[in-house]
């Protein structure tokens, strides 16, 4: 029967020439000389293999779910669970929706930057401003939402990148004032 050392794991040989009362890795007796009995500190091989197995399952169980919530904590960025825009009630008790959440990753010297900002100002769009040069935030949010270039403006979820007029107006319509 195969027997490992409890103090240093050594699993003891069938050629080994110390006693087998004694470890013959790290030296410590177990029982004394002249014990008949099975050494009782020693464990056979088989069990603690099952344990490893055991826990290797807890192990790669964990491991799945840790996977499955990173890549839905990276699909919640793209807009994939639905919407971030809430209704209101109004004073006089009808409800409006409220403008949905609004980032411009942009840089000082982008004019096409400058033209969304000034696109937001013009039409009373609440947004916000990250600079990707200046501002950590700025910097890996754009690099987290594949960025290749300014300006990338992302509207409750879903992201557009580059300048377009025409596809602010279509996105934020029920929010733009004139």
């Amino acid at each position: 029967m195969t027997q490992i050392c409890p103090k240093c794991s050594y699993i003891r040989k069938e050629t080994d020439t110390c006693p087998a009362w004694q470890c013959p890795s790290c030296q410590i007796a177990y029982t004394k000389a002249g014990d008949t009995t099975r050494p009782q500190l020693l464990q056979p091989a088989a069990r603690t293999n099952r344990l490893d197995r055991d826990n290797s399952a807890v192990w790669k169980w964990l491991l799945i779910a840790a996977l499955l919530g990173a890549v839905l904590w990276q699909l919640k960025p793209a807009g994939r669970f639905g919407s971030k825009s809430t209704t209101q009630q109004s004073a006089d008790g009808k409800q409006t929706m409220q403008q949905p959440v609004v980032i411009l990753y942009g840089t000082t010297w982008c004019g096409y930057c400058a033209a969304a900002r000034e696109f937001f100002k013009a039409n009373g769009i609440v947004y916000t401003d990250l600079d990707t040069e200046k501002t950590t935030e700025g910097y890996q949010g754009h690099k987290k939402l594949g960025g290749g270039g300014v300006p990338l403006i992302v509207i409750d979820g879903e992201v557009m990148h580059g300048y377009s007029e025409a596809g602010l107006r279509q996105a934020l319509a029920p929010w733009i004032k004139n």
